[in-house]
């Protein structure tokens, strides 16, 4: 897969990655190895992560939630977004600005999102 994309593992990773977001937008995916769906959207994520050639460039970040509870937990409380697996979120300034679940993960999706944030 790319190595495009950063491990989130720790509350600490979570923090760079907020921080981080105050320069170029973080989209954060979360996967769950029990999940069929997140197989689907996993592979497309990375895919994108590798051909992204946008300027400036998101930073790529994923999450696995099984292993990583607890910032799973705490990504939930610290942006109010509902706990889902597959998830998307789109951070841009420290806060999550968009999101997305299973299905609706798609390249298509993805692009909106990013192109809404490059204009605010």
């Amino acid at each position: 897969m790319s190595d495009r994309v950063i491990a989130l593992e720790t509350i600490l990773d979570l923090d760079r990655l907020t921080d981080m977001s105050q320069e170029r937008p973080v989209l954060i995916y979360k996967h769950s190895t029990a999940c069929p769906i997140c197989a689907r959207t996993y592979r497309l994520y990375h895919d994108l992560a590798e051909s992204d050639t946008s300027n400036p460039a998101p930073f790529f970040a994923e999450l696995f939630v099984i292993e990583n509870r607890e910032v799973s937990d705490d990504i939930e409380t610290r942006f109010s977004v509902r706990h889902q697996t597959p998830q998307l979120l789109l951070l841009k300034a420290g806060e999550a600005v968009w999101d997305s679940s299973h299905f609706d993960i798609t390249e298509d999706a993805i692009a909106i999102a990013l192109d809404a944030t490059s204009t605010d």
